[in-house]
């Protein structure tokens, strides 16, 4: 007699979908720039069957492929790949366009009884996604009575800015309107900028208030998720990430990176706003500035000219030569253009490696004060070494192991699997004063947000240096001021 299994029998022997579970299956690679977090999610896939979504808010978009480090289709090894290069350019993806496209991406993934893995460092569309709370719903779920008893009927006057000068006009306005809320945020977040300013213009009600209490418990934290998430970080060493970001970036500029930047110049653009955000737009302007001014001066004799804005490229034919003669100013006399170039350049590797820092910053907050259950994977030996060796050992299989201990719950065999304690969630707890801003006068005046960061800044290196040198220099005045009164 044929042995015939049920469906209902297959489907718990799916440990990526099974309906007894409530909450399906979701693994979610994570991990600083230059870190292998895509290179580890394609190799995923020889042990499981998993389709990939990008959670990278600059890859999203369509465009500046090179400067996105898009994965080419030829290293994608057939891997399906998901919201990656999708959107348009000019547009606003925000966090919540990111969960109401990823959701839908990951059911259908999920019928197909494949395995959806989230690929990404933009970690607020990964909150978006994991977390039950999100700042645009918040109004849908609080109580209409609530909303007007806090400021009666009164709306805001207050519109948002747009343009390159536009994100400074809304942080002060939202300065001057609730402080604790601009507090919070980075004067260039024009995205948090507007949409705080956006929540109050519609309710009436201040940001910092709606953040307090009930709201600031459920933020962030992944305790009720619509999805069963496993958190695995690629980390590598600075020292490492450092040298392979300026690898990296050089790499980028001899596979033609000046010409996307040049595609994309516009003296009239607006910065904050769709794939312009991206780091490696802006530090080119001043060279692009100049360069094309001197470009429009010596192609003079041209008439038709079919300006896009002010931009001053006469036709495609001359735009492809300017390309080609804007890619040979490296190893040419040109001194002038030569030297924006390479402090364009400069500016590029060290945005990134800020960037790099903030991501791992970012990570840390994410384990310590939200209680993640991150489970890392260092990637420095493979970065440092004999890669093709390495890079199997000490992060492919490690990752698989972890995913295997996730699919089929034997989570004493996980690595990195321990939670934090009930003590050490309530110290995180504690630490989560959102909405204090603190000055380190030793560092510059430098502006740090809520306690925990600044608690991690004093105990930072660089502060404890500058604390000791006004210490010495300070016992010196006093000396010097003793030997002069006696």
């Amino acid at each position: 007699m044929e042995n015939v299994e049920s469906e209902e029998d297959v489907s718990h022997m799916n440990p990526i979908r099974n309906p007894s579970r409530m909450n399906p299956k979701l693994v979610i690679v994570m991990g600083a720039t230059g870190a292998g977090k895509s290179r580890l999610a394609i190799d995923l896939a020889s042990h499981f069957p998993v389709e990939i979504i990008n959670a990278d808010s600059m890859q999203v978009y369509n465009g500046l492929d090179i400067l996105t480090n898009k994965v080419p289709l030829h290293e994608q090894k057939g891997v399906p790949h998901h919201l990656l290069g999708t959107v348009s350019p000019k547009v606003e993806f925000t966090s919540k366009d990111f969960r109401d496209s990823a959701i839908p991406i990951i059911d259908e993934i999920l019928s197909r009884n494949h395995l959806p893995i989230i690929v990404g460092g933009t970690n607020y569309y990964i909150q978006a996604l994991v977390s039950p709370f999100l700042l645009d719903e918040l109004m849908e779920d609080m109580d209409e009575s609530c909303v007007n008893s806090s400021l009666g009927e009164k709306q805001s006057d207050y519109k948002c800015e747009s343009g390159s000068d536009g994100s400074t006009t809304s942080y002060n306005r939202l300065k001057e309107l609730d402080p604790d809320a601009a507090n919070r945020i980075h004067p260039n977040d024009y995205r948090k900028v507007n949409q705080y300013l956006s929540l109050y213009e519609r309710s009436g009600v201040l940001p910092s208030k709606l953040f307090k209490g009930k709201a600031s418990e459920k933020w962030g934290r992944v305790d009720n998720s619509r999805h069963d998430c496993c958190f695995i970080c690629v980390d590598a060493s600075l020292p490492v990430l450092d040298k392979y970001v300026e690898q990296r970036v050089d790499c980028m500029i001899n596979a033609g990176l000046l010409s996307e930047v040049y595609d994309i110049y516009n003296v009239n653009a607006d910065y904050t706003r769709g794939i312009r955000q991206a780091i490696g737009v802006r530090e080119f302007e001043d060279f692009l500035k100049s360069y094309l001014s001197n470009a429009e001066t010596s192609y003079h004799h041209i008439e038709d000219r079919n300006y896009e804005s002010s931009r001053p490229v006469p036709t495609n034919m001359d735009g492809e030569m300017l390309k080609e003669s804007m890619r040979a100013i490296l190893d040419s006399d040109d001194c002038q253009h030569k030297v924006l170039l390479n402090e364009a350049i400069d500016k590029l590797k060290a945005n990134t490696k800020r960037l790099v820092r903030r991501q791992k910053r970012r990570l840390n907050r994410l384990q310590t004060i939200f209680g993640w259950n991150l489970h890392y994977v260092d990637a420095t030996e493979a970065l440092l070494g004999d890669f093709d060796v390495s890079w199997p050992r000490h992060v492919v299989e490690p990752s698989v192991n972890i995913i295997k201990s996730f699919l089929w719950e034997d989570a004493s065999s996980m690595p990195n699997s321990d939670n934090l304690n009930s003590m050490q969630i309530q110290s995180a707890v504690d630490l989560r004063d959102l909405w204090t801003q603190y000055v380190c006068e030793a560092c510059g005046h430098r502006v740090l947000r809520g306690a925990h960061e600044w608690e991690q800044h004093k105990q930072g290196r660089g502060h404890r240096k500058r604390i000791l040198h006004l210490k010495k220099k300070s016992q010196n005045l006093c000396f010097i001021q003793h030997q002069s009164s006696s």
